[in-house]
């Protein structure tokens, strides 16, 4: 127990800049090489900033409070009626109550977060899903702080009391609204939300799953989607050669990740020949990401890490999209309107370049 809280003192050291120059080196190499740290760091951010709105807001009241006794006593408004005493104290306390109650709920969130970091789930297989679980219990108590300091300021498309089981990326095979993901990803789903690079929620169904090549197509049903004309990148037909610099896109976090790498072998575990392995490094989360060469053509989508291994990922071959679309077209006639993108604009453009136009095609997925 000492050691987790010496690490969660670490982080808001290292989150109030009181660090020296010194130990924030140390420090933020240790982000690099461990992902729990990396995502402790997030998240802690993120609940400062959120506390910190709490406080502006509060402020802001009090302001609003003694401006409205001044008119009160100049006579400028007129006082309400009491009310009864139960509804009264509710109305002026409920607000203290809240906060009392926000209070024991960052006690039990940093305990939860603390408990995640240690946790290790004990298998014999060898490979690992690489789509992003979510724990109840944590979403329940964040939830019960955040809620009260975001006071709903923004409307989920999410179901309501609903935490998310599981999540992956995906992204655009047709600027229309229709993704690729991994089927490991939205299998057994209820419904699904996806989210942008900008962190804009849209509603989406599943079209189609196949199972075998772990592949499913998504469609954006949302008013709020705005349609694409055209994708900056193509989808390969063809293979890749070994050694050819590859790079992707995910959600291993709340927001987009970029990683780089390069083709390790044209098959994938054990000979697989739907899939490949790649040399990046990837976490939960990132399944159902594309895998780009150079040029800006999708050569792979992510979906499983052999676990005992450093960076031996695979992926799902591109061209299984295509027969993926071959499949779905024989039983469903609209998505014959469905048109994968066959040329890439990227070409020649630095990375820098390439990936601000490819982050608005790639999107989180939940389910729930």
């Amino acid at each position: 127990m000492i050691e987790e809280i010496q690490i969660l003192e670490a982080v808001e050291k290292y989150i109030r800049g009181e660090m020296t120059p010194e130990e924030r080196t140390q420090f933020e190499e240790l982000r690099r090489t461990n992902s729990e740290i990396d995502q402790l760091v997030v998240e802690q951010t993120m609940f400062f900033n959120q506390l910190g709105n709490f406080s502006d807001w509060k402020a802001l009241k009090v302001s609003l409070n003694e401006v409205h006794n001044h008119l009160a006593e100049q006579g400028e408004i007129r006082q309400p009626q009491p009310k009864g005493v139960v509804r009264e104290l509710w109305r002026r306390y409920k607000r203290v109550m809240a906060v009392a109650a926000s209070i024991a709920g960052i006690t039990t969130l940093l305990i939860a977060t603390t408990v995640s970091m240690i946790a290790r789930k004990q298998s014999t297989e060898d490979l690992q899903q690489l789509r992003r679980e979510f724990r109840q219990e944590v979403a329940n108590k964040k939830k019960e702080v955040l809620n009260e300091v975001d006071n709903k300021i923004k409307i989920s498309k999410a179901p309501e009391n609903i935490a998310p089981k599981s999540g992956g990326t995906g992204f655009l095979i047709d600027g229309k609204g229709y993704l690729v993901t991994n089927a490991h990803v939205v299998n057994n789903a209820n419904s699904v939300i996806v989210l942008n690079s900008k962190g804009q929620e849209f509603r989406a169904n599943i079209i189609h799953i196949n199972i075998a090549s772990d592949l499913a197509v998504l469609r954006i049903e949302d008013n709020d989607f705005k349609p694409l004309a055209i994708l900056p990148y193509s989808i390969r037909k063809s293979g890749t050669d070994l050694g050819e610099q590859l790079f992707t896109l995910g959600y291993p976090r709340n927001e987009i990740v970029y990683n780089e790498g390069y083709m390790s072998a044209k098959t994938g575990y054990k000979g697989d020949t739907l899939t490949c392995q790649i040399g990046v490094q990837a976490n939960p989360g990132n399944s159902g990401g594309p895998v780009f060469n150079k040029n800006g053509e999708v050569v792979g989508i992510i979906n499983t890490r052999e676990k005992e291994a450093e960076g031996v990922v695979f992926a799902v071959t591109a061209r299984n999209i295509f027969l993926l679309m071959d499949d779905i077209r024989k039983s469903d006639t609209a998505a014959r309107n469905i048109k994968l993108p066959l040329l890439t604009t990227l070409r020649n453009l630095d990375r820098t370049q390439q990936i601000r136009k490819i982050e608005e095609c790639v999107f989180m997925v939940k389910t729930y």
